[in-house]
């Protein structure tokens, strides 16, 4: 828990304007959340923060690199991580209440007494926002270095036809093949 203070900013003692900072995230940050979906992740986040009165503007870009699961292959796959995040921070008296209510997720309330603004989460959520949905190298790349060859061979067969029906659960399944709606 003490490693989230350096995520932590006391925006009081800033002077409004346009003030930046940066970020340097590892394996050790994302360990506390038990994320699964990547390892290796070496990720650089630069935040804009621009405070104004009652309310703050922040921009996260987010860069660096992650391994994956590859989801046509299963091997592991490098990727390069690059994006942009915005959020409204406004001061008010009943910011719970507020947030509940709030349809944007780009907008956030905290409280008007609030010293800090407590970015780990957002640093959490915005990296993996960044990774794509679909994990998967390139059609040129396909079959290269990193590709499991043996996987790449049986989708093949799967797209050729060439289907070993050897599993009871297949039986029964080929009247299906050919039917149209």
């Amino acid at each position: 828990m003490g490693n989230r203070r350096k995520f932590d900013i006391a925006f009081v003692g800033l002077k409004p304007g346009i003030h930046e900072f940066n970020y340097e995230v590892d394996e050790k940050f994302f360990a506390e959340y038990q994320q699964a979906d990547f390892n290796s992740c070496q990720a650089n986040i630069k935040l804009t923060l621009e405070k104004n009165t009652s309310f703050m503007m922040l921009k996260f870009e987010v860069g660096g690199s992650v391994k994956v699961i590859c989801d046509r292959c299963g091997n592991t796959l490098p990727l390069n991580l690059w994006d942009e995040f915005n959020m409204v921070v406004k001061q008010v008296e009943n910011p719970d209440e507020m947030n509940e209510s709030e349809e944007d997720p780009d907008i956030f309330y905290i409280s008007r007494t609030e010293s800090h603004l407590h970015l780990a989460d957002w640093i959490y959520e915005f990296v993996s926002l960044s990774i794509p949905m679909q994990r998967m190298c390139s059609e040129q790349e396909m079959g290269g270095p990193q590709c499991n060859k043996e996987i790449l061979a049986m989708l093949k067969k799967m797209e050729s036809g060439v289907i070993e029906n050897n599993h009871p659960l297949q039986k029964g399944l080929e009247q299906f093949k050919n039917k149209n709606n």
